[in-house]
């Protein structure tokens, strides 16, 4: 039987939901940039729409895709960080970017610790080490003692000089055991993997995403991946460690970034829109599908990802010499 007790303290609880809504932080009830900092169709770009989607879903209002590409990243991570810190620009920030050009470029825009606020990281994408079928190499075993028998006779391709894709084989050729192969700079993963098909470079590091096609097609030989596990879009195919050559791990990754000074209670709301997204098939699937490991985490695990990843790519460009020219 109801009460008027009952009535009161169903009245009492609904008054304090209400009160503790209208208390909690809300996001600005404004559109909102996400800038993805590269061409449209490349994983970035994926990342950055699935995400707005599923944040305009859980917020309740428009996250729009902005792509500003150019300079490896660098010119879109320059708008969010020139932004204000009002949650109204954002960003998707990425390894070539934040890690590696930063220990290349003379004159960076932007000083990624002091100007940019990382919310959370969502995916990190292994590369592939894929030869022309020519190539009489079958494992990266095979592929080693090829190189060495013929220094100077191989080539790779790479999205341009400087680049994550060319300093995973600058990476490669130390760790077994400073082979000689030839470098053959393109502007952009595209061109240099239409080289690879075509057969006039012989090898080439590349992001899974890009890579995949053709390896499924057998226009190009995957040997391994530049990852500590095996992708599950090419589970045949082996890591770097397992294929003897231990050390060479080389992945992109990708985030949603703010500029610095963006209120903590924002902070805290986009990092737990980005988990609940990493948590829905909508969002997961598609994800997975580009051949990487979903990661999430904490805004302080996201900062100390990018650190540990521009030490390493500091190390590799020091012994490398490699330069963007």
């Amino acid at each position: 039987m109801i009460t008027r007790r009952h009535l009161a303290a169903s009245a009492a609880i609904l008054l304090a939901t209400r009160a503790a809504r209208a208390q909690a932080p809300r996001y600005p009830d404004q559109p909102v940039r996400i800038i993805v900092p590269f061409p449209a169709g490349g994983p970035a770009d994926i990342v950055g729409r699935l995400l707005a989607r599923a944040l305009s879903d859980q917020l309740g209002q428009p996250f729009v895709v902005d792509n500003r590409a150019g300079a490896g990243g660098v010119i879109g991570v320059e708008v969010v960080a020139r932004a204000r810190p009002d949650g109204l620009t954002l960003g998707i920030g990425s390894s070539g970017a934040l890690s590696v050009l930063p220990s290349l470029m003379p004159r960076m825009p932007y000083d990624v610790a002091r100007d940019i606020q990382p919310v959370s990281l969502a995916i990190i994408v292994p590369q592939v080490l894929a030869v022309h079928p020519s190539v009489p190499a079958r494992t990266v075993a095979e592929l080693v003692a090829l190189a060495k028998a013929r220094p100077g006779g191989l080539n790779f391709a790479s999205s341009g000089s400087g680049n994550s894709l060319h300093l995973a084989a600058e990476l490669f050729r130390a760790r077994a055991g400073g082979i000689e192969i030839i470098h053959v700079p393109y502007r952009g993963a595209a061109p240099a993997l239409t080289d690879l098909v075509g057969g006039q470079v012989q090898m080439m590091f590349g992001d899974v995403p890009v890579m995949l096609p053709q390896i499924r097609a057998g226009t190009i030989r995957a040997l391994a991946v530049t990852a500590p596990v095996r992708s599950a879009v090419l589970p045949d195919v082996p890591t770097m460690a397992e294929a003897g050559v231990a050390g060479v791990e080389s992945e992109s990754y990708y985030g949603l970034i703010a500029p610095a000074g963006l209120p903590a209670d924002r902070l805290a709301i986009l990092n737990n829109a980005v988990k609940t997204a990493l948590e829905s098939p909508a969002t997961r699937q598609p994800l997975l599908d580009q051949g990487g490991r979903l990661i999430g985490g904490t805004p302080e695990a996201f900062a100390a990802h990018i650190r540990a990843e521009s030490e390493k790519w500091a190390e590799v460009i020091r012994f490398s010499g490699a330069t963007l020219d």
